[in-house]
Parts: structure tokens; C-alpha cells; sequence
């Protein structure tokens, strides 16, 4: 039996989780195990009717559970950034999920729109540290009426280059990007794990011909530990060159290990060359404790109540979720679904297909019960 809690979220995010549910329930029906399913209300709906984003009775019942399946955030009605950081982002942190998991692979029956690539030549890993680098949200902005933390700034900057900010500057802003050692040695050694788990390989991403400091330290970390490792090979690359390498010869990655804000941005990236957002799911994992999936597009309210939007990266979301807890062989079953709806066209519109959200999850399901 495992515990898992059920997120909905907004917009479309009850609909694909349902039919997630459905396949992941199918999943233990073929190979033995229960999911005891424990429904949490927390999203845009309740924040607008009673000002509530995360309580402490939701982190308790979350604590209960041995993992979380999350639909999908946003409302038109929220201001952005308030649900996003005041519940996906506050449990990624409360839960110290340090690792975003994104598999970049192309599926049978998936076209890619990478010219003559096939599914042999995409099928990586992307490893994103997820709770340092500037989403720590350590920054400000000083305006023209707050003229000793103005001078403070230009000083600053002055000291450092040897030249005036201008000085009828009215206003500053800046952030700051924080990598401990620690944070990113967990990190790299995970994804050092999963390349010796595939086909030996590790590629770091940063910028560290720029940023030297933050991203020098973690070029540090990651020849450190790769030294626990002899037979992985590992190759550096700077971000900016591995989105031209992703198009180009993405058959060259194996396992991509990143900080936090460069794998946000070479994430999206990946998931397009895999057949588009509607496939991409993901996992913010805790190795150690309790780890969350989603598929990473957001929650479409214009198309709320509708059936018809795409529910595979939500299942697919379901299958990482699945491997995470034990349960393997059965999140292997489910991508083998997964393509076989592809392949007989048995998808939704945006996919070229005629069918319904549910119509997909329940179809899957039965191809997983079915053993087809």
C-alpha cells in the first residue's frame, strides 16, 4: 500500500490528474499494490475564497504521505507569482526537494522538430538543482527617494569595476545567486548515480566563464565528486553552448547535472524537441523523503471542464512517480501505454487526435490491465 497525496490544483489540473489516477490505479491492478489516494484542496480556488495558500494542517496531512502527485497551478485571477510561490515553490523548500528530474525523451510515434532525429538519438536525463542559484529570492530595488541604498549600490560597483554608475540613476535593482558546496554536491552525486544506472555520462551546464564565483564553485564540486566515479566520463559545457548542442547532436547526452536557473530555461528547451510541453513531466525529489510529480505545463483555465486537454505528461509524471516509490516495473508498463496511445493515434487534438482527456487515461489503463 502507498500513500500517495492528490493535488488537483487549477484550471485543467483536476481533469489530467484524474485520468492519472486512473492509469496509476490500473498499474496496481497488474502488478500488485494498492495507492491509497488522499485528496488535498489547496490551489487558486480556496486561496481566493478564504486567503489560504499553504496551512499547517496541509503540511502535516502531506507528511503523512510517501509521495505527491500535483496537477497544475494559475489563475487568471491571482496575481502571478503569489500561488506559484506561496505553494509549489514553498514545498519544494519545505520538503527540501533539491532535485528537479526532467527525462528529455522521444517516444514511438512522437515527431520531433529536430530534422532526421529519432528516439534513439533523444533520451537524457536533465538533473536541475532546485531549491539555490537566484531563486533563493534574495534581491531588492532602491528607488531615487531612497538615496543611502542608492549610494550604497553605486559604491559598490564603483569598488568592483572601477567606474560611476550614473549618477542621476533613479532607481537599482539587483539579485543575488547563492550555491553552497553542500547544496550542489547532493545534487551532482545524485546525477552521477543515475549516469552509472544509464550509459556512463555526465555533463555539467554553467557560465562559469562569466559568473566565476557562484558557477566556479560548482565546477569545483562537480570534478570533485566526479572523482568518486572513474568509469562515468563527464564533459563541461556552457549553457549558452548546450542549447545549440541540444538541437544539434542532442544523441550526445546521457545525463545533463545544472544549477537551478539555467536548467529552468534548458529544460523547456528539451521538453520541445520531445514532442512539446504536452509531453514533459517532472519530479522534484527528495531522495530521502517525500518528492513531488507534475507534468510542467501550466494549468490552461480557458480550457477548465473541457475533456480535452492532454493528459500524458500527467501521466508520465505518474510513471516517475511510480519508479520513485519501488514500484518500477509498473512505471516502466505505463510509458510502454503511453506510446502504444501515441502510436494508435488514440490521443487528444493537439496531438492530432479526436480524443478526451478521460477517453486517453481510461485507454491506457487498459492496455496496462490488458498487458498489451
Amino acid at each position: 500500500m502507498h500513500r500517495v497525496a492528490r493535488i488537483d490544483g487549477d484550471g485543467i489540473g483536476p481533469e489530467i490528474i484524474d485520468a492519472g489516477v486512473t492509469v496509476l490505479d490500473a498499474a496496481g491492478e497488474r502488478f500488485n499494490f494498492d495507492i491509497d489516494w488522499v485528496n488535498f484542496d489547496i490551489g487558486s480556488e480556496r486561496y481566493l475564497r478564504t486567503g489560504e495558500l499553504l496551512t499547517e494542517e496541509d503540511i502535516t496531512g502531506l507528511e503523512a504521505c510517501d509521495s505527491i502527485y500535483f496537477g497544475a497551478l494559475g489563475d487568471d485571477r491571482v496575481k502571478p507569482g503569489i500561488i506559484e510561490k506561496g505553494i509549489l515553490l514553498a514545498l519544494r523548500f519545505h520538503f527540501d526537494q533539491y532535485i528537479n528530474l526532467r527525462p528529455i525523451k522521444l517516444l514511438d510515434g512522437v515527431t520531433t522538430p529536430l530534422a532526421n532525429k529519432k528516439p534513439e538519438d533523444i533520451d537524457f536525463l536533465v538533473v536541475r538543482e532546485n531549491t539555490e542559484d537566484f531563486y533563493v529570492g534574495i534581491g531588492s530595488r532602491f528607488t531615487g527617494s531612497e538615496k543611502t541604498s542608492l549610494e550604497v549600490i553605486r559604491n559598490l560597483y564603483s569598488i568592483k569595476f572601477g567606474v560611476d554608475v550614473e549618477s542621476d540613476a533613479t532607481e537599482v535593482a539587483y539579485q543575488i545567486g547563492l550555491i553552497t558546496r553542500e547544496g550542489a554536491e547532493r545534487v551532482i552525486n545524485y546525477a552521477f548515480e543515475r549516469a552509472q544506472e544509464r550509459e556512463k555520462s555526465c555533463t555539467s551546464v554553467d557560465k562559469a566563464n562569466v559568473l566565476s564565483d557562484i558557477y566556479g564553485l560548482w565546477r569545483e564540486v562537480f570534478t570533485s565528486v566526479s572523482g568518486r566515479y572513474p568509469d562515468v566520463k563527464t564533459d563541461f559545457t556552457f549553457v549558452d553552448a548546450v542549447t545549440m548542442w541540444f538541437v544539434k547532436n542532442p544523441e550526445w547526452f546521457d545525463v545533463v547535472v545544472t544549477p537551478n536557473m539555467f536548467g529552468d530555461i534548458i529544460t523547456d528547451l528539451g521538453a520541445m524537441i520531445q514532442g512539446g510541453l504536452g509531453l514533459a513531466p517532472g519530479g522534484n525529489i527528495n531522495p530521502d523523503g517525500i518528492s513531488m510529480f507534475e507534468p510542467i505545463h501550466g494549468s490552461a483555465p480557458k480550457y477548465k471542464g473541457m475533456n480535452i486537454a492532454n493528459p500524458l505528461a500527467t501521466i508520465w509524471a505518474g510513471a516517475l512517480l511510480l519508479e520513485n516509490i519501488g514500484e518500477k516495473e509498473a512505471a516502466d508498463a505505463v510509458i510502454r501505454g503511453i506510446e502504444s496511445s501515441i502510436i494508435a493515434g488514440h490521443v487528444t487534438k493537439d496531438m492530432g487526435g479526436s480524443q478526451s482527456t478521460s477517453s486517453v487515461g481510461d485507454w491506457i489503463a487498459e492496455q496496462i490491465r490488458t498487458g498489451a
